[in-house]
């Protein structure tokens, strides 16, 4: 039986590692051809390797044009076309706009939400030959935040705003683009956010409890979410923020005290 993405052409930038490595897997699992692009050479090489269909790795920073454009281009070189773009390149940096320096804004800007407007500008002339789709990675802090985020939390709304707007002008090119708004999950970022505590275990108690569902989201959970909308299951969505946040976002507060009868 053919496979869903039999002769699909993805692109995946943060592929090495986390929900990034998870999307790239699960397409390669369904059939598709995938590029896996990161600034970590050695991590990108070793999930080429667990893939057993077709993928090559490409180092790039995605903050920077050239690297971007060069990759756009080899890609399109080696396998002829691109169908599918799964954007999930991101860093964490804490601060309030106060104390966040000029350095580190720029680079989770950079990292964060140009590298969407990057990967896009060069891959949109070839979306348009294929009608492809791209699915942008947002943060449940698109929406609501955290104190200390300042940098993290303005890229992330950044990204939803992006989307929408792509998807709006490029509706007509038969273009789909969404996005997916994870909770907390476990990825590498996480262990290095809770590795700045003393306590990094009750960070991720913590985490857990925040959630209703009780726990934290595993990489193939959120990656599930963006495979389907890369699918033609989901050949009428678009401009769409899916969460996959275990209902994080569903209580508005703390529970009132409502004393027994």
């Amino acid at each position: 039986m053919e496979k869903e993405f039999t002769n699909k052409v993805a692109l995946v930038t943060g592929g090495a590692m986390g929900i990034g490595k998870a999307v790239a897997l699960l397409l390669a699992e369904k059939g598709a051809k995938v590029v896996i692009i990161d600034k970590v050479k050695d991590e990108a090489a070793k999930v080429v390797k667990e893939i057993t269909g077709d993928a090559i790795a490409i180092q790039a920073d995605v903050s920077k044009s050239s690297d971007v454009k060069n990759t756009i281009e080899e890609t399109v070189k080696k396998f002829g076309k691109i169908d599918i773009v799964s954007n999930n390149a991101g860093i964490q940096r804490y601060g309030t706009v106060e104390s966040t320096s000029e350095n580190e804004w720029d680079e989770v800007i950079n990292v964060n939400l140009k590298s969407v407007y990057l990967v896009c500008h060069f891959v949109l002339p070839y979306l348009k030959k294929t009608k492809g789709t791209i699915v942008n990675m947002t943060s449940v802090q698109a929406f609501a935040t955290q104190r200390n985020v300042a940098a993290y939390t303005t890229s992330k709304h950044g990204i939803v705003g992006l989307t929408r707007s792509m998807a709006l002008d490029f509706a007509k090119d038969g273009i789909r683009v969404n996005c997916v708004a994870p909770g907390t999950t476990d990825t590498p970022l996480l262990k290095w956010a809770a590795s700045l505590d003393p306590n990094p275990e009750r960070v991720y108690k913590d985490c857990a409890d925040m959630h209703p569902l009780g726990r934290i989201a595993s990489p193939k959970e959120v990656a599930e979410v963006v495979v389907f909308l890369a699918s033609e299951k989901a050949s009428f969505v678009t401009g769409a923020i899916y969460s996959v946040d275990g209902g994080l976002l569903l209580p508005i507060g703390g529970e009132p005290k409502i004393a027994e009868e």
